[in-house]
Order: structure tokens, then C-alpha cells, then sequence
């Protein structure tokens, strides 16, 4: 098969073979094609294309990247966008080498997750019952909140979470991640009572619209929205009020430093790595190790309290 003549062509045909064979979540896409245009629109000022392009040349663009400021983990993932573009290139045939197979990126940084104490996650949870310019607005407000907290959920997990989800007052709820990998999550009182609380306000909404006959919606936070639900940007805008009134700084909070607390709280009382893997979702036990650090104090303590010779 000859290869595309646009660099545009390259990457429409990559990321259409990434969706359909391997699965890769939305966002991923959305990631490897913005990094790609990026690479493109830099070759292309320079007169190259992705046909002609060398090895030197991908390295030219991370030092230009690198030049520009981004971060570490920014430069790491456009190098990794790159290397599985050249590698589908190489298997279909469009190129006779793979010019970014051997090329060292920067790695990623080990950067341990912001997280929230006890106290922060209250003050949080406390504000969002209050949050909000009308009743219907403070009870979906709570029940993300709690939602989020409960189950550490990815944020796209949480505001695309479909209303038969939870139908019935659950226990557990399904949850169809990155991917499209599947897992189940518990859900504790507060966030069933909180997500009670909701539903009855959803069911209210759906019925004024059935008797204007227009169709219920979908998803568990519904909104008029290109894809039917309460946004990501939306959240976090939620959030960054919340955060505000509870007298946190806004800076810090975000809906990805609730998922690091929701797992850094649970290491720290004790929980199993594993079932943290499982809870987040996490493909690789790998990633969910970055959260090891909470325990340092707690092991430094039992240390000091049981073994014979740290006694006096």
C-alpha cells in the first residue's frame, strides 16, 4: 500500500488504525492527534514531510520542543506519539526503516501526586452541599463530589457514567474505563445517599421533558452539550468554586489530585496495592506504586513500636 502524500493523511490513517485495533480511550487519540499536528506543522516549515524525515530530524524537533519550554513529561509523550506513528508507518509498508525506534526520550518524571488530607476532603465535601445557583445544581454538585471521592474514578469516567449505571440503589456500579476496560467500583453510604438525592431530581427533570415528548437522557449528569454530558471543563470550573468557598486554594485542587486522595487515603489505612490497581483501573501495577510513598511514615512508625532492638 503507498503512503498517503499529506503528513495529514498519515495521521488520520494512524489514529483510525489505533482506535479500531487497539482500543485506545478517546482522550488518547485526541493526545496522540494534537501531538502529531504539532510535529507535522514543524516539519512542515522546514520543507520535510513524514516520508523524508531522519532520525536527526525527530531529535531537531524535541530539542525545538525542549526550547520551548515544555515540560518533561509534555516532550515524553509527543517522542512516544512519534515512535507509534513510525512503527505503524513500518508496518504498513509506507516506510523502509523506523527513523524514531531508537531514539532516547526524556523519560518521564517521577513526580509524587498532590494529594488532600482528611480535613481538605470535608471542607470540600461540606461546601458542594452548598454550591451552586439552584437546588437541582447543588444536589448534582454533591453527588459528584461524593461520587468522585468514593470511587476515585477518572473524571471522564464520572461525568460520562450512564444513568442505567445506577439504577437501583447499588453497591457496586461498572464502569467502562480506558480502553474500553471494564471494572466494578463500591460505592459507600454517602455517595449512595447523595446519588439517591440526585437520581430523584433526574427523574424529575426526565418527566418534564417527556411531557414536552423529547427524549430523557442518557447519561447520569446530562447536559445540552455537543456529547450529552456534563463536561470535563464544567467540572473542574465546579470544582475550582467548591475549592474557593471551602477557603482551599484552587490552585491545588483538581479532579485528578481527588483521585490521587481517594487512593492515597485508602494505602494509608491499609488497603492491598493490588485492589487499588483494580479500583483506579490501572492496567499496570507500576503506576499505581507512585502512591507507596504515604506509607513511609506508617512503616517507620511499626518499625519503631515492634522491633526489638529499636527499643530503649
Amino acid at each position: 500500500m503507498p503512503p498517503p502524500r499529506q503528513d495529514y493523511h498519515w495521521i488520520s490513517a494512524f489514529l483510525d488504525a489505533s482506535a479500531a485495533e487497539t482500543g485506545s480511550a478517546r482522550n488518547t487519540q485526541l493526545a496522540y492527534g494534537r501531538d502529531l499536528r504539532d510535529f507535522a506543522d514543524w516539519a512542515q516549515s522546514r520543507g520535510l514531510n513524514f516520508h523524508s524525515l531522519t532520525r536527526a530530524d525527530i531529535e531537531s524537533y524535541l530539542v525545538h520542543c525542549n526550547a520551548q519550554g515544555l515540560a518533561r513529561s509534555t516532550r515524553a509523550r509527543r517522542l512516544a506519539s512519534i515512535r507509534a506513528m513510525y512503527r505503524f508507518a513500518y508496518a504498513e509498508g509506507w516506510r523502509d526503516d523506523d527513523p524514531a525506534s531508537r531514539i532516547r526520550g526524556p523519560g518521564k518524571s517521577k513526580k509524587l501526586p498532590d494529594t488532600l488530607s482528611h480535613d481538605d476532603i470535608s471542607a470540600l465535601l461540606d461546601t458542594a452541599r452548598t454550591t451552586g445557583r439552584t437546588e437541582a445544581d447543588r444536589l448534582r454538585n454533591t453527588c459528584l463530589m461524593e461520587l468522585l471521592y468514593a470511587t476515585g474514578l477518572r473524571v471522564t469516567e464520572l461525568v460520562g457514567l450512564p444513568v442505567a449505571a445506577v439504577r437501583g440503589d447499588p453497591r457496586m456500579i461498572l464502569v467502562r474505563g480506558k480502553g474500553g476496560r471494564e471494572r466494578m467500583v463500591p460505592l459507600s453510604q454517602p455517595a449512595r445517599t447523595a446519588l439517591t438525592a440526585w437520581l430523584a431530581q433526574w427523574d424529575r427533570q426526565a418527566a418534564e421533558l417527556r411531557t414536552k415528548r423529547l427524549p430523557e437522557p442518557r447519561f447520569l449528569f446530562p447536559s445540552n452539550g455537543r456529547e450529552g454530558h456534563f463536561s470535563r471543563v464544567g467540572f473542574y470550573l465546579v470544582l475550582k468554586e467548591i475549592a474557593l468557598k471551602a477557603g482551599l486554594d484552587p490552585a491545588r485542587i483538581s479532579p485528578h489530585v481527588l483521585r490521587h486522595a481517594f487512593a492515597t487515603h485508602l494505602l494509608a489505612g491499609g488497603a492491598d496495592l493490588r485492589a487499588i490497581q483494580t479500583l483506579l483501573g490501572h492496567a499496570d501495577v507500576s503506576t499505581t506504586e507512585i502512591y507507596t510513598h504515604v506509607l513511609e511514615e506508617r512503616l517507620k512508625t511499626l518499625v519503631l513500636d515492634h522491633h526489638p532492638l529499636a527499643k530503649p
